[in-house]
């Protein structure tokens, strides 16, 4: 476990390294914020009266945002997807990564680039996560857009996605307890294009405890198993019930030799509305390290209210710890 000297001194160059991690890492942020200034997420001058009079608003009526279903099931993929499932440890390499994503759903063909900047601090004890969709293309269809009260009427354009901060602090490691990680994550309310029903335009958090044990382990490989609970919050514009809370939860397995990781796990959270709140999705991963760098190629199979067939691949550079 972590001593209270252990934890300060984590704190501490948390601190004091923040400046140079900016500097460090401004092409990956300047990257995000640039997309996020210059996707607009509203045309103006736009006549919505198709919309007012399919939907059949009238002056007085609650606005169009009132409209919009803050649930996984009404809106795009990107949109309160569930969260990566980690293993109940912290990779010691510094990783950036750039992923090109597809997303298979009838009437919601979607592709989009994402990226990640991983940064471990003390030995592997701390960690900081940034993530999101720098920038997502869309063509929906006019079923699922009646459906989601979107109000781009031909269902096509593009959009930036929410982005993700979080924190990382390793519990436990390599004792007779099993691996252990607390994860606390925040979601910006950065994304646009809530007028096309794609993002939430509104905050969230989530975190998590995940836990994993290493069995059967040899010169070669290893058998992994891991699990997760946690809970998952976010604003809602139900202006009787603002926040939505649902239980976050993942099990599943790697499959480890040489330098090639193979992961299958069960994950989602269970929201308490019952508005397509609930989604639950199988992960399939394959990981490949080199020296220096890495791929992965990840499916994803919705199983219930986030409905994509989702097919991922990803170039990861890996750097020496900060600290």
């Amino acid at each position: 476990m972590i001593g209270p000297s252990e934890k300060s001194e984590g704190f501490f160059y948390l601190w004091s390294h923040t400046n140079s991690l900016i500097m460090k890492y401004r092409l990956f942020l300047f990257l995000f914020l640039f997309i996020s200034f210059n996707v607009i997420g509203q045309t103006p001058g736009v006549d919505y009266s198709w919309w007012n009079k399919l939907h059949e608003w009238k002056e007085g009526s609650p606005g169009w945002r009132n409209w919009i279903i803050m649930s996984p099931g009404y809106l795009g993929p990107n949109a309160l997807s569930v969260p990566e499932v980690k293993r109940g440890f912290i990779n010691p390499k510094t990783e950036i990564e750039f992923s090109a994503s597809s997303h298979f759903l009838k009437g919601d063909p979607t592709q989009d680039i994402s990226g990640r900047l991983f940064i471990p601090f003390v030995q592997g004890k701390i960690a900081v996560e940034m993530y999101g969709v720098f920038i997502e293309h869309f063509a929906f269809s006019e079923e699922i857009r009646n459906e989601r009260f979107s109000r781009i009427e031909d269902g096509k354009g593009f959009a930036v996605g929410d982005f993700y901060f979080s924190t990382l602090i390793q519990l436990s490691k390599d004792r007779k307890f099993p691996n252990t990680l607390l994860r606390l994550a925040t979601k910006t309310a950065s994304g646009n294009q809530l007028e096309g029903a794609r993002n939430t335009d509104s905050p969230g958090y989530f975190f998590d405890l995940s836990f994993s044990k290493e069995l059967a382990k040899t010169e070669r490989g290893m058998f992994r198993p891991f699990g997760l609970a946690g809970f998952y919050s976010w604003q809602t514009n139900d202006e009787l019930n603002l926040q939505n809370d649902a239980f976050l939860y993942a099990i599943g397995a790697d499959f480890e030799r040489n330098t090639l990781v193979f992961s299958t796990s069960l994950s989602g959270y269970s929201g308490y509305k019952n508005e397509r709140d609930k989604p639950m999705q199988l992960n399939f991963e394959l990981r490949k390290d080199f020296l220096g760098k890495a791929v992965r190629i990840q499916y994803v199979n919705g199983l219930r209210d986030w409905e994509y067939k989702t097919i991922r691949f990803s170039f990861i550079w890996k750097l020496k710890p900060v600290v």
